[in-house]
């Protein structure tokens, strides 16, 4: 009888270390996903603030959308100890704040041809101020990179 339960203690015992071992390693591979993914995450981040900062260099994307779409990829970084970003690119984080409060699509449109005129002429000065700075930010963005 003493063996008949010792035998079923060690049963129990066996089962309950195997399922959690299991879990364990449904955990392990859980961690390792959610970290491959954000691996993933980070680094397309990464090239498209390089694909837009190549186009800016290059002409191919204006100075104010340019730094509207670098500074919103710039910001969504999901990483720890982000450096502070709009010290290391001050201009481009200038024009930015300078452009982010105009109206885009229907509500520009909606507005007065004189309106337009105005935002449009004023975002052109800021541009025109802040390009030479910006065009150096940009370059080093091209290559830009963070440990992950």
């Amino acid at each position: 009888m003493i063996y008949l339960l010792f035998i079923i203690a060690i049963t129990v015992i066996g089962a309950l270390a195997f399922y959690a071992g299991s879990l364990l390693f449904k955990l392990k591979v859980q961690k390792q996903r959610k970290e491959n993914t954000a691996k993933l995450r980070i680094e397309k981040i990464i090239d498209s603030i390089q694909t837009i900062a190549l186009a800016i260099e290059q002409q191919q994307c204006n100075l104010s959308e340019g730094c509207i779409r670098l500074v919103h990829l710039l910001e969504c970084l999901p990483v720890f100890n982000k450096p502070k970003l709009n010290e290391q690119y001050p201009a481009v984080y200038e024009l930015f704040k300078a452009v982010e409060h105009l109206p885009t699509h229907e509500t520009r449109r909606a507005q007065s041809k004189k309106e337009t005129f105005k935002q449009d002429m004023f975002r052109e000065e800021l541009e025109a101020k802040l390009a030479s700075k910006i065009l150096n930010e940009v370059s080093t963005l091209t290559k830009f990179t963070v440990i992950h």
